[in-house]
C-alpha cells in the first residue's frame, strides 16, 4: 500500500473557483485510478490561492491481472470478421477455442490484461486530468498547448510508503513533476522538499501556508471576533465573504481599522455592501448605537509595523469609496423627499420586456392588482395601491444603481423620507420577498398585497407571452416566483382563489395551463412537508383546487387519517367497492347511481351500512360547508366496520336482479359519499 500526493502549484486562482476546483481534482484522478483498476482507502483535497492538492491513502501498488472472456463471430463466419476479432482482442487464431452456442459453434478468446504499476496509472491519469481540466475559464500563456486557469508553475506528484518515496515521471508542457514545492509568496518563496502528505502540511505552515481553507476560515473569524469583542463591538457574520476571504490569503492576518466619522450616518446596509462588494471588509457594529462603525480587512502578510501601513492604505481607498456612497446618497434623498415621482417617470424609459411593456406600464399592472388583493389580506386598497406605485421607485435611484442588491431595502429609507408611512416604507422592501425556500415571507397586509401582485403579474406576463419554463431551463425564475406565491398564501393562511385572478387577465387557454404549474409547484412544496403525491392528487381532483390553501389543508387531513387502521382499510373498502361497482356497470351498460332502497335489505349488515352512510353523509356535508377537513375524514374512515362487515355478509351479485341492482346502488353511495371528500381512486396501495 502506497499514499499518494498531488499538488499542482499556479499563480493565484480566483476564490470563487477554487473549491470547486479541489472537487474536480479529486473526482477526476480517483475515478481515473479506478477505471484503471487501482483502488485506494480514501482521498482528500485541499485549496489555497497558489495550489491544488490532493492526498490519497491506501493506494495499491499495482492494479490486479484481469483474465476476461470475449464472444466472437460463428465458426465459418467471413474471414473480414474473424480478423476484425482477432485485431480487437489481441489474440491470433491459435488462442481460441471453439464452442457449441445455440445457433452452433463459435469463437471464445480469452484475454489477459496483465497489471500496471500505480506509477505508471498515476502518471496517466494525472496527466489526462491536467489537460483536460474543466475550469470555467482557461489561459494559454507562453509556447505551450496548455490551458489552466492561470499560468501552471509547478507540479508536485509523490507516491510514498513507510520507507520511501518515489517521484510519479509526468510531464506537461515541459512542467516535470519533482516532490519540490514552495511557501508563502513573500514571506518563505523559497522551495524545499516533501516526502509525504504529513509532511507537506507541516513544511508549508512553517513557509507561512495554511493549507486547509477551513482552518483560514477559523483563523479568520476568531481573530477579528477577538479584536472586535475587546473594543466592545461585534464582527457582523457574513458567512460567503469569510469562504471568498479565505480563498485569497495563505496565511491570513487579520487589521482591525475604523470608518471616518463622516461616513458613519449612512445606513448599516450601505455601508456594509460598499465594503464588502469593493473591498472585502467585513463589518464590525456598536452594539450601542446599532451603527457600524469600524472594518476588518485580512492581509496575506505579516509586516514589522503590524499592518500600519496597510491599514491606513486600506482606510485611504475606503474613505474614497464611502465618499461615493454618501454623494449617492445624499442625492437619493434629496429625490425622496420630493416624492419619487421624478424616479417613477423616469421608469416609463426602462424596459421589462420586450413584449411586456416598460417597467411603468408593469408597476401599473401591480397597482391594479395590488388594490384588487388587498381585501383578501385583509389591508387597505388605496395604500396598497400606492405602494405598488412607489415600490420600485429605487430603482431609478443613485444607490440601487451602484449597488443592486439594495433594491427594495433602500426603498423602505426613501419612503419613510418622503413621509409615506411605515406600511408602505415595509412593502417597499418586502415585496421581493421570499426570494428562496428559506427567505422570510411578509406577513403586514400592505406588503402581502404587494408582494402578490408583483409575482402573479411576472407569472400572468410571462405565460400570456407564451415564456414558461422549460425542462431545467427558467431564465425569468419563474418557479421561484410560483413559490413564492405558494409560502405567502400558506404562510398567511390566505384564501385566494387563483382562477379568478388569472381568468380575466389576457392569458386566454394558458390560464389552466398557469394554474396547473401552480398546483405542481405546490406539490413539491408539500412533499418536501411529508405528504405524499397521491394524496395531493387525490385532492387536487376536487372542486376547488384553485383554492391552494384550502387544497393543502384537505391533503394534510387526508394524510392523517390515511395514517390511521380505519383510514388505511377504509381505502381498500372503497377500492373495492369501486372495483366492482366499475365492472358491473361496464357489464351491464348502465350506471348504479339512482340510491339504493333500505326496503330492500334482506340482511342486519345492510341495514347498519344503510344507517352508517346516512349518518356519515349529514356529518360529511356539515363539515365540508365549513371547510372542516378534519371532521370530514374523519367521519369517512367510521365506515370501514360497516363495509367490512357489508362484504363479510351478503352476496353483491345476489341471484335476483332486484337485490342485485340495489347493492350495486348501495356500493354507488359509498362510493359518491367517500369521493366526496377527496378522489380516494388516485391513492396508491
Amino acid at each position: 500500500m502506497a499514499d499518494l500526493l498531488i499538488e499542482l502549484f499556479s499563480e493565484e486562482v480566483p476564490a470563487d473557483l477554487q473549491a470547486q476546483a479541489a472537487e474536480n481534482l479529486k473526482k477526476l484522478i480517483t475515478n481515473g485510478m479506478v477505471d484503471a483498476g487501482l483502488t485506494y482507502a480514501s482521498a482528500a483535497a485541499f485549496h489555497t490561492p497558489r495550489r491544488l492538492t490532493l492526498a490519497v491513502e491506501g493506494l495499491l501498488d499495482a492494479s490486479p491481472t484481469v483474465q476476461e472472456e470475449r464472444k466472437g463471430p460463428k465458426v465459418g463466419a467471413p474471414e473480414q470478421a474473424i480478423q476484425g476479432f482477432l485485431r480487437g482482442a489481441s489474440v491470433t487464431m491459435a488462442d481460441l477455442e471453439v464452442r457449441d452456442d445455440k445457433k452452433g459453434q463459435v469463437y471464445f478468446a480469452k484475454i489477459t490484461k496483465p497489471g500496471r504499476a500505480a506509477t505508471e496509472i498515476v502518471a496517466d491519469t494525472l496527466e489526462f486530468t491536467i489537460r483536460n481540466f474543466p475550469w470555467p475559464k482557461s489561459m494559454r500563456w507562453g509556447s505551450g498547448s496548455l490551458r489552466w486557469v492561470r499560468p501552471l508553475q509547478s507540479i508536485l506528484c509523490l507516491l510514498s510508503n513507510e520507507t520511501e518515496a518515489q517521484i510519479v515521471p509526468v510531464k506537461v508542457d515541459g512542467i516535470s513533476a519533482s516532490n519540490v514545492t514552495r511557501g508563502h509568496r513573500f514571506m518563505a518563496p523559497d522551495s524545499f522538499v516533501v516526502n509525504g502528505f504529513d509532511d507537506y502540511e507541516t513544511k508549508l505552515k512553517r513557509a507561512k501556508v495554511i493549507l486547509r481553507a477551513e482552518e483560514r476560515s477559523a483563523a479568520i473569524w476568531q481573530d477579528a471576533t477577538n479584536q472586535a469583542f475587546a473594543l466592545g463591538h461585534d464582527l457582523v457574520e457574513d458567512p460567503s465573504l469569510l469562504v471568498e476571504v479565505s480563498g485569497l490569503v495563505e496565511w491570513p492576518v487579520v487589521l482591525l481599522g475604523q470608518i471616518d466619522n463622516d461616513f458613519l450616518g449612512l445606513p448599516p446596509e450601505v455601508l456594509k455592501t460598499s465594503m464588502r462588494e469593493h473591498q472585502k471588509f467585513f463589518s464590525v457594529s456598536n452594539p450601542k448605537t446599532r451603527r457600524i462603525e469600524r472594518f476588518v480587512t485580512v492581509a496575506n502578510i505579516e509586516t514589522v509595523d503590524q499592518g500600519a501601513t496597510i491599514l491606513k492604505g486600506n482606510q485611504k481607498v475606503l474613505a474614497a469609496r464611502l465618499a461615493d456612497a454618501k454623494f449617492f446618497w445624499e442625492n437619493d434623498l434629496r429625490e425622496a423627499k420630493a416624492g419619487m415621482l421624478k424616479w417613477q417617470i423616469s421608469l416609463e424609459n426602462v424596459t421589462f420586456h420586450n413584449k411586456l411593456g416598460s417597467q411603468s406600464e408593469r408597476i401599473k399592472r401591480i397597482a391594479a392588482l395590488a388594490r384588487k388583493l388587498a381585501p383578501v389580506v385583509g389591508a387597505d386598497a388605496d395604500v396598497a395601491e400606492k405602494a405598488a406605485f412607489v415600490a420600485k421607485a429605487d430603482l431609478s435611484s443613485e444607490m440601487v444603481y451602484e449597488f443592486p442588491e439594495l433594491q427594495g431595502l433602500m426603498g423602505r429609507y426613501y419612503a419613510l423620507e418622503a413621509g409615506m408611512g411605515l406600511d408602505i416604507a415595509t412593502a417597499c422592501e418586502e415585496h421581493y420577498a421570499p426570494l428562496g425556500p428559506s427567505d422570510n415571507v411578509p406577513t403586514a397586509p400592505v406588503s402581502v398585497a404587494v408582494a402578490l401582485a408583483d409575482k402573479l403579474d411576472m407569472l400572468i406576463g410571462f405565460w400570456t407571452i407564451n415564456e414558461k419554463p422549460t425542462g431545467s431551463k427558467d431564465p425569468f425564475a419563474l418557479r421561484r416566483a410560483a413559490l413564492g406565491v405558494i409560502r405567502l398564501i400558506m404562510e398567511n393562511q390566505l384564501t385566494l382563489p387563483l382562477a379568478a385572478i388569472l381568468k380575466p387577465a389576457d392569458v386566454g387557454a394558458g390560464a389552466t395551463d398557469l394554474l396547473r404549474f401552480f398546483q405542481e409547484r405546490l406539490k413539491g412544496f408539500l412533499r418536501d412537508q411529508g405528504l405524499r403525491y397521491d394524496v395531493i392528487d387525490a385532492c387536487i381532483a376536487m372542486p376547488n383546487n384553485d383554492d391552494l390553501a384550502l387544497l393543502a389543508k384537505r391533503a394534510q387531513a387526508l394524510q392523517a387519517v390515511l395514517a390511521t387502521d380505519d383510514g388505511e382499510n377504509l381505502i381498500q373498502g372503497f377500492k373495492r367497492a369501486n372495483n366492482i361497482l366499475s365492472q358491473a356497470e361496464d357489464k351491464d351498460g348502465v350506471e348504479y347511481s339512482y340510491g339504493p332502497d333500505i326496503k330492500l335489505a334482506e340482511s342486519d349488515v345492510e341495514l347498519v351500512l344503510f344507517a352508517a352512510l346516512e349518518d356519515v353523509d349529514t356529518q360529511i356535508k356539515l363539515a365540508m360547508d365549513v371547510q372542516d377537513f378534519s371532521t370530514a375524514m374523519v367521519a369517512m374512515a367510521t365506515l370501514r366496520s360497516p363495509i367490512d362487515a357489508f362484504f363479510d355478509g351478503v352476496k353483491i351479485n345476489a341471484d335476483s336482479a332486484m337485490i342485485r341492482r340495489n347493492r350495486l346502488n348501495l356500493l354507488s353511495r359509498i362510493r359518491t359519499i367517500c369521493l366526496s371528500v377527496a378522489d380516494l381512486s388516485k391513492l396508491e396501495g
